[in-house]
């Protein structure tokens, strides 16, 4: 009985024992054979990928601020196409879910086009993520982190916790918002919108003009205000997300027929998300919503793998040209090869949630989850995310919290959010945003006007 419990306890520590910061011999690698944020810096093998440049930094000649951003690099065309036909061949370069979806419908297929690193973000971003390289920690068994700051919190990661944690720090811009319909194609082929609003976005943890000294611990703050269709406008979701268990999640949403602001624990793990009719999960939102303290995580290492990327042709078609019967039109998305870091999420014991398994592919130029796959409990793919990430470089970022979705293989049915496609405005960064303009007064007051 005592071996059990001191087992126990041990595996409890392990995300912690790995938690360690890096020497300073280590952190120096990021001004030298790794990019500033901790990707490789040089090219791969057969220069397939390009080394590291810099990334985009400068917006296009003319663009002001809020508009839809233009196709940086218009002038690429596909280096192959793979397909059901041709996917053996390719396989060690794609996902679980790719593979299902080109087994599933003959018509789909991914244009491959020339990889650009264009991901980027402003020099404070790199010189605290060299800080944090030496003295942030895991803490809460791999669920949060201390001493971490400003910027990317695990450069050169050691295992699984640490990479996810940087994908929740991952550089978006600070104050920004967005526009944005969510789309539902059905099995039967029928296009509806499910949503439609605006989301806000502080990356509190981020911004520059903020000291650790005066930081609260919640990093990100959300917004969701619905005004589309009729019979969801008004709703609204409210989120404050926290480094660790001293700033403890918080969650709010009104609802029109309650008329009132309540606590929505419930915003979270596997409750269907009513934003997209159902079809997603609610902590399959941005990829990643809320704990996922659910999963054991392991760290599988990097690969080579075909990822959505430079998706800013997609981000200008015509809804009905882009959402298209059984996938995404394959004309219109942009897929490169990247390196990607893969995590393994398995159901821990005693847990339950409706995923046994997911895989995780996150980015290594931008820490964000690119792709992920869902397994149900008898171990059949279930379900397949991606995000088509935004090219932005007036932020500079590449930005993955948008124009995401996710397919159910087993329904047929999928979804596009937060999508601009045919609205004026697309990400906008804002000014500072005040606290007081997330607080779950201020949602009642919007909400009651």
């Amino acid at each position: 009985m005592k071996r059990t419990l001191l087992a126990a306890a041990c595996a409890a520590l392990l995300p912690l024992a790995a938690s360690a910061a890096v020497t300073a011999e280590e952190a120096a690698k990021l001004k030298t054979t790794l990019t500033p944020l901790g990707a490789e810096r040089g090219a791969n093998p057969d220069g397939s990928i390009p080394a590291w440049d810099g990334g985009l930094t400068k917006p296009a000649a003319g663009y002001k601020n809020g508009q839809p951003r233009p196709d940086p690099y218009p002038a690429d065309k596909p280096l192959l196409q793979i397909n059901a036909k041709n996917m053996d061949q390719h396989a060690a370069k794609l996902s679980d879910g790719v593979k299902a979806l080109m087994k599933k419908y003959p018509d789909f297929r991914i244009d491959v086009y020339p990889t650009r690193r264009s991901g980027a973000a402003p020099q404070h971003i790199y010189d605290n993520t060299f800080k944090n390289a030496t003295r942030a920690k895991l803490v809460d068994n791999g669920q949060g982190v201390e001493g971490a700051f400003g910027g990317i919190p695990f450069p050169i990661p050691k295992d699984a916790y640490e990479v996810i944690l940087n994908h929740r720090m991952a550089w978006l811009g600070v104050n920004t918002q967005t526009p944005l319909r969510v789309w539902v194609m059905t099995a039967d082929g029928k296009r509806t919108m499910a949503s439609g609003g605006t989301q806000t976005f502080r990356r509190v943890i981020h911004d520059p003009e903020l000291t650790p000294e005066k930081f609260d611990g919640y990093y990100a703050l959300g917004k969701f205000a619905a005004t589309e269709p009729g019979s969801k406008a008004g709703e609204a979701i409210l989120a404050h997300d926290g480094l660790n268990a001293s700033a403890p999640r918080g969650l709010w949403q009104y609802l029109v027929g309650q008329r009132r602001v309540r606590k929505a624990p419930s915003v979270g793990y596997d409750t269907p998300d009513a934003v997209t009719s159902g079809i997603g999960l609610f902590d399959e939102a941005f990829n990643l919503f809320g704990p996922i303290d659910k999963h054991e995580l392991k760290l599988v290492g990097k690969k080579e793998l075909y990822i959505p990327y430079n998706n800013n042709r997609a981000a200008l078609a015509k809804v009905a040209d882009l959402v298209t019967p059984n996938t995404l039109n394959p004309g219109l998305v942009r897929w490169e090869l990247h390196r990607v870091w893969e995590v393994e999420a398995t159901l821990a014991a005693g847990k339950r949630h409706v995923a046994a398994k997911r895989k995780y592919y996150i980015d290594e130029d931008t820490w964000q989850i690119i792709l992920f796959d869902g397994w149900d409990a008898k171990g059949e793919l279930w379900r397949t995310n991606y995000t088509l990430t935004l090219t932005a470089p007036d932020i500079p970022a590449v930005l993955g919290n948008i124009f995401w979705g996710g397919y159910d293989m087993q329904t047929g049915a999928y979804y596009l959010n937060m999508a601009t496609n045919e609205l004026p405005t697309q990400v906008k960064v804002l000014p500072k945003l005040e606290r007081s303009f997330f607080s779950p007064e201020e949602l009642a007051n919007e909400s009651t006007r």
